[in-house]
C-alpha cells in the first residue's frame, strides 16, 4: 500500500511528579520518504511517537495518515492503535521467543489464507536477508537478525506509516549501516513516510531527506539535515551537529557595509569579527566554532582572507585515532582537530607558541 503524507497538530501536557508539566505542542507534516526526529532526551520526541500511534492521548489536535483519520479532539474521533495501519518499531524487539522468525514475522497476517500468508512473508523476509532462518526462534540468531526481523514484522502488514524510536541504537555501526541500506531499499518504490527518531549523527547523514528538531515538546528547526545542523540556532542541536567550541562575547561594534560585526570574547580582552547579525552594541551573543573548523600556524599567517588570527599557546594535545585533539590558550580557550601527520610536520607540543584562524563565516551565532 502507497500511503500519501502523515499529518499532526497535537499538545497534551504531561504531569511530573515534583517538576512542573511538560507540554508537547507541535504541528507537522511527514512526507513520504524519511523525517528524521532529532532532540535531547526529553525533547517530547517518543512522546510525539506514541499519541500518533495511539498509545498516547493528546489534549486536543488532530492526526491523519493520507484520508484515514486517526485522531481528532473535536470530533472526538479516537481510532484503537490496531486500526490505525501503522507500524510502530521500538528499541526493545519484543519478538515472540516461542515463534520462528516466519512464525514472528507473519504474526500479523493470521487473517489471510495461508498460501497468501507464506508468500508475503517469504518476500519481506527476502527483502531484510533473513529468509534463510525462516526456521530459527530469536534466542538463535544475533541481534542485527533480530532486528531486521523486527523491521519485516512490522512492515508485512503493509503500513500507511513507519515510526522508528531509534531501533538500532544497539547495534555496531557495520550492522546498522547494512540494515539502514535495506531499509532505504525497500522504502524505495513504497516511498511510506518514515518517522525516524534518532540521537545519532552517522544515522541522520545515511537517511535524513529531511529533518525535524525538537526542544522542550516544540520544533525548533526543520529542513534538511544540512540545512538545519550546518548553521544550528541553539547550543544543544549545535552539540548534536558536532560543534565543539561554545563562546559567550560582547558586541562591540557592527560593520553593516562589510557584513560582520566585532565582538569581544567574555572575560577577556580578545576581539573576533563574526557574520553581522540583528544586535546592537553591548549585546551578549553566543558563537558555536567547530574544531575541524580552526586553522593552527607555527608562524604568524599574511595575506589570509579569514579575519580571526590569534596568538596563543598550546596547553594540551590528545590522540583519538585519526585526529588530535589541540587546545590552545588565546586568552579565550580554543579545541582544534588535527591531523597526526600536522602535529609531526608541525612539531606541535605543549607550551609552543602558535596563532589560531578562523573564517568569520566558520563563527556560528546562537540564539540565547
Amino acid at each position: 500500500m502507497s500511503s500519501t503524507a502523515l499529518s499532526a497538530r497535537v499538545r497534551r501536557t504531561q504531569r511530573r511528579r515534583g517538576a512542573s508539566a511538560f507540554v508537547l505542542d507541535v504541528a507537522l507534516r511527514i512526507e513520504p520518504g524519511f523525517t528524521i526526529l532529532f532532540g535531547p532526551s526529553g525533547a517530547g520526541k517518543s512522546t510525539l511517537l506514541d499519541c500518533i500511534a495511539g498509545l498516547a492521548r493528546p489534549d486536543q489536535g488532530r492526526i491523519a495518515a493520507g484520508d484515514l483519520l486517526l485522531f481528532d479532539s473535536e470530533t472526538r474521533t479516537n481510532l484503537p492503535p490496531q486500526q490505525r495501519q501503522l507500524a510502530y518499531v521500538f528499541q526493545t524487539l519484543a519478538l515472540f521467543p516461542h515463534l520462528t522468525v516466519e512464525e514472528n514475522a507473519g504474526y500479523g497476517l493470521a487473517h489471510l489464507p495461508e498460501g497468501q500468508r507464506r508468500a508475503r512473508v517469504r518476500e519481506i523476509l527476502e527483502s531484510f536477508r533473513v529468509a534463510g532462518l525462516a526456521a530459527h526462534k530469536p534466542g538463535e540468531i544475533s541481534g542485527g537478525e533480530r532486528q531486521r526481523v523486527a523491521l519485516a514484522r512490522s512492515l508485512v502488514t503493509s503500513p500507511r506509516v513507519l515510526l522508528l524510536d531509534e531501533p538500532l541504537s544497539a547495534l555496531d555501526a557495520a550492522v546498522k549501516a547494512e540494515i539502514l541500506a535495506d531499509l532505504r531499499t525497500w522504502n524505495a518504490q513504497r516511498r511510506l513516510p518514515i518517522l525516524y527518531v534518532t540521537h545519532n549523527r552517522e544515522e541522520v547523514d545515511v537517511l535524513g531527506e529531511r529533518m525535524i528538531v525538537l526542544e522542550q515538546g516544540r520544533v525548533m528547526a526543520e529542513g534538511t539535515p544540512r540545512e538545519v545542523l550546518e548553521a544550528p540556532r541553539r547550543k544543544s542541536l549545535a552539540q548534536a551537529a558536532g560543534f565543539e567550541n561554545f563562546l559567550a562575547a560582547t558586541v562591540l561594534d557592527l560593520r553593516e557595509a562589510d557584513g560582520v560585526m566585532r565582538v569581544r570574547l567574555e572575560g577577556t580582552a580578545v576581539e573576533f569579527e563574526v557574520p553581522l547579525a540583528h544586535a546592537a552594541p553591548g549585546d551578549r551573543v553566543q558563537l558555536a566554532i567547530r574544531a575541524g573548523d580552526i586553522l593552527l600556524a607555527t608562524q604568524r599567517p599574511a595575506g589570509l582572507s579569514a579575519r580571526n588570527v590569534l596568538p596563543g599557546r598550546i596547553v594540551a594535545l590528545e590522540e583519538r585515532g585519526a585526529l588530535v585533539r589541540v587546545q590552545v590558550d588565546c586568552g579565550a580557550r580554543f579545541l582544534v582537530h588535527v591531523t597526526p601527520g600536522a602535529v609531526r610536520s608541525l612539531r606541535l607540543a605543549v607550551d609552543l607558541p602558535v596563532w589560531v584562524v578562523v573564517k568569520t563565516h566558520s563563527c556560528h551565532l546562537l540564539a540565547e
